[in-house]
């Protein structure tokens, strides 16, 4: 399995406002800090919203800050807000072989792992 850029700088956009938390940041000073250009920090971040992970306020003070507590986010809201759905194509409708295959007993089961091991770690915990 392999992540993109996107679930990366999600992930490290996140751990950056948990790193700060409850305090509001803005854009510009996490783009630097995670040297992520600004542009594309925006439209990571704005996934983030429309998914309820963190909250924007608008004004001369405003930025933006975790929607909730960093022990009550993990890593896997984050990477699959950015990535999508971990689900192989075994568990879906688009493998019709999936009673017949005896591969597919390995696919659902690393994905199974994969997303217990993501949700299980909290971004409290990448913070320390």
């Amino acid at each position: 399995m392999k992540f993109s850029t996107k679930g990366e700088y999600g992930l490290r956009l996140a751990v950056n406002l948990a790193k700060s938390y409850p305090t509001i940041k803005n854009t510009k000073d996490i783009a630097a800090e995670e040297n992520i250009s600004l542009k594309y920090l925006e439209r990571l971040i704005g996934e983030l919203r429309k998914n309820e992970i963190v909250q924007s306020f608008k004004g001369k003070d405003g930025g933006y800050v975790l929607a909730r507590e960093p022990k009550k986010i993990s890593a896997g809201e984050v990477i699959e807000t950015m990535e999508g759905s971990f689900t192989s194509k075994c568990t879906s409708t688009h493998c019709q072989q999936v009673k017949k295959c005896s591969s597919s007993f390995v696919w659902i089961k690393l994905g199974e792992q994969i997303r217990k091991t993501l949700y299980g770690i909290k971004l409290s915990e990448l913070i320390k």
